[in-house]
């Protein structure tokens, strides 16, 4: 799923800079795209912090216990 998120954020911010450069670029249009990357870097970092996290439950999927963590 976290590929498929990534592929539309990709596909989502390469529309939208095509989309500001048919009528010539100004300072706004840069602006823009690069809120755009930010975004998709921020998405995309939370979907790989959330898949190395795994599992937020602890020992029994009480949220309250935290799994312990080999040393």
């Amino acid at each position: 799923m976290d590929d498929v998120k990534r592929t539309y954020r990709d596909v989502e911010t390469d529309v939208k800079k095509a989309v500001r450069g048919i009528d010539g670029t100004d300072p706004k249009d840069y602006v823009g795209n690069a809120g755009d990357e930010i975004g998709k870097g921020l998405g995309n970092l939370g979907d790989e912090v959330r898949k190395a996290g795994g599992d937020a439950g602890g020992p029994r999927g009480d949220p309250a216990t935290s799994p312990e963590r080999p040393m």
